[in-house]
């Protein structure tokens, strides 16, 4: 685990403020936000989509950047907006969805000794690959 850099700093920023945009209080259909920044700088930002098959934001973020050609993951985060901001770290499904799309992926997670960034490898120990 190591410390956040003033850039993953900005990067819970954009992830906040996209929550806060898009959060809905009355339906809890949009809950979480997260953003993802490419190894160029862009930033890209989504928030959790709810229905019988949901879609979480980290997805939608990745989704949202490969729409506009990114392809070199650097590092993502997610927030929760329930009354106060949280860390929120990326569920089983989204850890292996970043982990194939960006295996050398930064996370931003909460932990025991604050919010730090971790390699997505180190979140999916012994993690399935598709063959090749």
């Amino acid at each position: 685990m190591e410390k956040l850099t003033v850039t993953e700093k900005a990067l819970i920023d954009s992830a906040t403020e996209i929550i806060k945009l898009n959060f809905d209080r009355k339906n809890l259909n949009h809950t979480v936000g997260a953003a993802v920044r490419y190894t160029n700088g862009n930033v890209y930002s989504g928030v959790n989509v709810s229905s019988i098959h949901e879609a979480c934001a980290e997805v939608i973020a990745i989704g949202n950047a490969i729409s506009c050609g990114e392809r070199d993951f650097e590092c993502i985060v997610a927030i929760g907006r329930d009354n106060s901001d949280k860390v929120y770290s990326p569920c089983g499904n989204c850890r292996q969805f970043i982990l194939e799309y960006a295996p050398n992926c930064h996370v931003i997670v909460e932990t025991e000794a604050g919010i730090k960034k971790s390699r997505i490898t180190s979140l999916v120990p012994y993690a399935y690959h598709r063959p090749e």
